[in-house]
Protein backbone atom coordinates (compact mmCIF):
# COMPACT_ATOMS: atom_id res chain seq x y z
CA UNK A 1 0.00 0.00 0.00
CA UNK A 2 1.47 3.56 -1.11
CA UNK A 3 0.30 6.84 0.64
CA UNK A 4 -2.23 7.18 -2.87
CA UNK A 5 -3.84 4.26 -1.45
CA UNK A 6 -3.76 5.07 2.27
CA UNK A 7 -5.64 7.89 1.03
CA UNK A 8 -8.40 5.85 -0.72
CA UNK A 9 -8.76 4.07 1.98
CA UNK A 10 -8.94 6.65 4.99
CA UNK A 11 -11.84 8.14 1.97
CA UNK A 12 -14.04 5.00 2.61
CA UNK A 13 -14.06 6.20 6.45
CA UNK A 14 -14.69 9.91 6.36
CA UNK A 15 -15.85 10.09 3.12
CA UNK A 16 -13.83 12.91 2.15
CA UNK A 17 -10.80 12.86 -0.28
CA UNK A 18 -9.25 16.72 0.90
CA UNK A 19 -9.60 15.75 4.84
CA UNK A 20 -8.05 12.16 4.01
CA UNK A 21 -5.39 13.68 2.65
CA UNK A 22 -4.96 16.34 4.65
CA UNK A 23 -5.34 13.49 7.91
CA UNK A 24 -2.50 11.64 6.39
CA UNK A 25 0.11 14.41 5.39
CA UNK A 26 -0.49 15.90 8.97
CA UNK A 27 0.36 12.87 10.55
CA UNK A 28 3.48 11.83 9.09
CA UNK A 29 4.22 15.39 9.03
CA UNK A 30 4.17 15.15 13.04
CA UNK A 31 5.65 12.34 13.15
CA UNK A 32 8.31 13.02 10.83
CA UNK A 33 9.12 16.57 13.10
CA UNK A 34 8.69 15.07 16.45
CA UNK A 35 11.30 12.28 15.56
CA UNK A 36 13.50 14.55 13.97
CA UNK A 37 13.64 16.67 17.12
CA UNK A 38 14.80 13.86 19.13
CA UNK A 39 11.06 12.60 20.84
CA UNK A 40 9.07 9.40 21.12
CA UNK A 41 5.98 8.71 19.11
CA UNK A 42 3.94 6.24 20.83
CA UNK A 43 0.75 5.01 19.38
CA UNK A 44 -0.90 2.42 22.00
CA UNK A 45 -1.57 -0.70 20.00
CA UNK A 46 0.62 0.27 16.59
CA UNK A 47 4.19 0.95 17.89
CA UNK A 48 6.48 3.51 18.28
CA UNK A 49 8.79 5.61 16.13
CA UNK A 50 12.31 6.56 17.67
CA UNK A 51 15.65 8.21 16.95
CA UNK A 52 18.96 6.09 17.15
CA UNK A 53 22.22 6.91 17.09
CA UNK A 54 24.48 4.64 14.86
CA UNK A 55 28.21 5.24 16.18
CA UNK A 56 31.07 5.80 13.50
CA UNK A 57 32.64 2.38 12.81
CA UNK A 58 35.12 0.72 10.58
CA UNK A 59 34.09 -1.73 7.65
CA UNK A 60 34.65 -3.07 4.68
CA UNK A 61 33.81 -2.44 1.28
CA UNK A 62 32.95 -5.61 -0.46
CA UNK A 63 34.90 -5.66 -3.94
CA UNK A 64 37.74 -4.52 -2.61
CA UNK A 65 38.07 -6.34 0.62
CA UNK A 66 39.67 -2.08 1.83
CA UNK A 67 38.91 -0.93 4.90
CA UNK A 68 36.52 2.39 5.00
CA UNK A 69 35.12 4.53 7.76
CA UNK A 70 31.80 5.03 8.45
CA UNK A 71 30.77 8.22 9.79
CA UNK A 72 28.29 8.43 13.40
CA UNK A 73 24.98 8.85 11.88
CA UNK A 74 21.17 9.38 13.43
CA UNK A 75 18.23 7.55 11.58
CA UNK A 76 14.39 6.26 12.33
CA UNK A 77 13.32 3.28 13.80
CA UNK A 78 10.05 1.49 13.90
CA UNK A 79 9.37 -0.79 16.84
CA UNK A 80 5.78 -2.28 16.12
CA UNK A 81 3.80 -2.62 19.15
CA UNK A 82 1.67 -6.53 20.26
CA UNK A 83 -1.50 -5.57 19.09
CA UNK A 84 0.28 -5.35 15.78
CA UNK A 85 2.49 -8.04 15.64
CA UNK A 86 -0.30 -10.20 17.05
CA UNK A 87 -2.08 -8.83 13.84
CA UNK A 88 0.68 -9.66 11.25
CA UNK A 89 1.14 -12.87 12.58
CA UNK A 90 -2.33 -13.96 12.42
CA UNK A 91 -2.16 -13.03 8.82
CA UNK A 92 0.94 -14.65 7.75
CA UNK A 93 -0.54 -17.78 9.15
CA UNK A 94 -3.51 -17.14 6.65
CA UNK A 95 -1.35 -16.14 3.83
CA UNK A 96 0.85 -19.44 4.64
CA UNK A 97 -2.18 -21.41 4.02
CA UNK A 98 -3.44 -20.15 0.72
CA UNK A 99 0.01 -21.18 -0.79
Amino acid sequence: MNKRELVDAIVERVGDRKTATEAVNAIIDVVQKAVASGDKVSITGFGAFEMVHKPARSARNPSTGAEIKVQESWGPKFRPGSDFKELVNAGGKKAAKKK
